[in-house]
């Protein structure tokens, strides 16, 4: 899966709780200094990317920076659970 195809789904999810433009949602976006999120429209976003994709997100989600933290974690946990 490209990665441009799983970035839609989080900014999609970004888009709709936050208002954020999706142009704006780029992988080197951080979720708090540039798309102004705050920790519990993080669980809000994490909840709703879950969802979205099919994949558990870690109990730790402060691990996730950057939109780029996310897309990468869906790449990698969907390799492993879908083949």
């Amino acid at each position: 899966m490209a990665q441009d195809d799983v970035l839609a789904g989080p900014a999609r999810v970004l888009a709709a709780l936050t208002g954020a433009d999706l142009a704006e949602v780029t992988p080197n976006r951080r979720f708090a200094d540039d798309l102004g999120i705050d920790s519990l429209t993080m669980v809000d976003v994490v909840v709703a990317a879950e969802d979205r994709s099919g994949v558990l997100a870690p109990d730790n989600v402060a691990r996730f920076e950057t939109v780029g933290d996310v897309v990468g974690h869906i790449e990698r946990t969907a390799t492993v659970v879908r083949p």
